[in-house]
């Protein structure tokens, strides 16, 4: 019999569906290359119980003849940043150690509706914030790729880290992930798994812990684009407790899927080519362009003037509104409270985040209470909003002469944990291609394309218009076809 963990998301459906093996065998399957994948660390806890729970209740319905729900039989892995009722949240803080909600986070209920169940909650960058996942409370999560004849541990990417080390190894067909300013297409890109950031708001937020609150954004992780579609639908919809939630029908994006580009124009933003840009990513690039020219579109060259003013825009808004919503973990209502004896509630308070805090998310609070503090919120955090403003406007712009754009999702591949830690400019540097869709809301998707000298995966991006999620999956889909990607880390753990 086919080892099952080698299936994704449609393989898995439909073979529940027609009775080709059972539910609760996947879940088993998948239950036992969790409980054998320590040595990745990308399971912050484990919930086989809840995975097996589900591929039940699937079973059931199809020996009673019901109709099976989308995601019958499915099991997920879970960034640990949507929260989960009775199962512990902590956005890989030690100030949320031990917090377990008595409430169930939007996206993640709608995945349960659908039919999904929980492997477990992923390992992910403190808060979300970070591009490597080596600022978790709870150790780094290790990518399953190697270099050949090197046992240098790599970096998974992040925030969504553990997603994509979990689905790139063979951990679960799909995870969830969150992308603020390149949490899913980076990750995806180092590991050489797809991953879609949709149009800000077509999932809800509610439930998510917060970084930064006009950013942040849920999406799928998977293996290919296909699998993509049918999460981000379940994922996806209008939410009365989310202010920032669309009220738009979920598309059937699976159903509609063509690799077909005729008639369509893929533009190539000449902002794009960043001084320093490594050769192979280079060669990928123009490779994507044939690629998107063989499946029938054409191709044309735009401009988007304020690309390079992107990334300081973003680690001014994104710290500030981060400073903002951090502000709520004091200790006095849940999660982690130091109180030096004889201490006062000030007191309590510093203490209590000096403990629960890491570095890298007590630098981005610092530099968002700086841009927001009184002599200096004109000079950086308005200026910010308005280069943002700026940036969504070259989009549109850009958008009148073709309907998708083309571009690298990360300006490297893979490098090895503790490379750049000590460089925080470094590491901001590996969202330099991720931000600018972030900024604009706009959905972004990024798909393997092929492999750099060292065998490591390479990722494409494709940046739509906004609320135009089918537009990017099909240009997607028509890279994957072209790619032929199929290259899988070699266990190693």
């Amino acid at each position: 019999m086919t080892d099952l963990t080698t299936l994704g998301i449609a393989a898995i459906r439909d073979g529940v569906r027609d009775g080709q093996f059972k539910a609760r065998e996947v879940a088993e399957a998948f239950n036992a290359k969790v409980a054998g994948a320590d040595a990745l660390n990308a399971f912050l806890v484990k919930t086989p119980e809840h995975a097996l729970a589900a591929a039940d209740a699937a079973d059931a319905a199809r020996a009673a003849g019901e109709t099976l729900k989308p995601l019958a039989g499915v099991p997920i892995g879970m960034k640990d940043l949507f929260a989960t009722k009775g199962v512990a949240t902590t956005a890989a803080s030690k100030i949320l150690e031990g917090f377990v909600p008595p409430y169930e986070s939007t996206v993640s209920q709608n995945l349960w509706n659908a039919g999904a169940g929980m492997l477990g909650k992923l390992n992910l960058d403190q808060f979300a914030m970070g591009s490597s996942n080596e600022t978790s409370a709870f150790g780094n999560v290790v990518s399953p790729w190697r270099r050949p004849n090197d046992t240098a541990p790599l970096a998974p990417g992040g925030s969504s880290g553990g997603s994509s080390t979990a689905v790139s190894a063979g951990l679960a067909p799909g995870a969830t992930g969150t992308d603020t300013g390149g949490s899913i297409r980076q990750p995806a890109a180092f590991t050489g798994i797809s991953g879609i950031k949709p149009t800000y708001g077509r999932c809800s937020r509610w439930g998510t812990i917060a970084f930064a609150s006009s950013l942040d954004q849920a999406g799928p992780m998977a293996r290919d684009v296909r699998d993509c579609a049918i999460m981000l639908e379940a994922m996806a919809g209008f939410d009365a407790k989310d202010a920032t939630s669309l009220k738009l029908d979920v598309p059937n994006w699976e159903a509609a899927l063509s690799a077909d580009l005729k008639g369509k124009k893929v533009g190539v933003p000449k902002e794009y080519r960043v001084d320093g840009m490594p050769a192979e990513i280079e060669a990928l690039w123009q490779q994507g362009i044939d690629w998107m020219r063989d499946a029938g579109a054409e191709i044309v060259e735009v401009s988007l003037p304020h690309t390079k003013y992107a990334l300081p825009a973003y680690y001014i808004i994104a710290p500030a509104e981060a400073s903002s919503n951090l502000a709520r973990y004091d200790g006095v209502r849940y999660g982690l409270r130091d109180l030096p004896e004889g201490a006062g509630l000030q007191d309590m308070y510093a203490a209590t985040r000096a403990a629960g805090f890491g570095d890298e998310v007590k630098r981005r609070i610092l530099i968002g209470t700086y841009v927001l503090s009184a002599g200096f919120y004109d000079a950086y955090y308005t200026q910010a909003q308005k280069v943002r403003t700026l940036i969504a406007r070259d989009f549109e712009r850009a958008f009148d002469e073709c309907d998708v754009l083309l571009t690298p999702t990360a300006p490297s591949a893979a490098f090895a944990l503790g490379e750049k830690q000590a460089d925080p400019l470094a590491m901001y540097l590996n969202d330099v291609f991720t931000v600018p869709a972030s900024l604009a809301g706009l959905p972004a998707m990024s798909v393997p394309g092929g492999l750099d000298k060292d065998g490591l995966p390479l990722g494409l991006q494709i940046i739509g218009k906004a609320l135009d999620e089918q537009g990017v999956l099909n240009a997607s889909l028509a890279i994957e076809q072209r790619a032929g990607f199929t290259a899988r880390p070699q266990a190693w753990w």
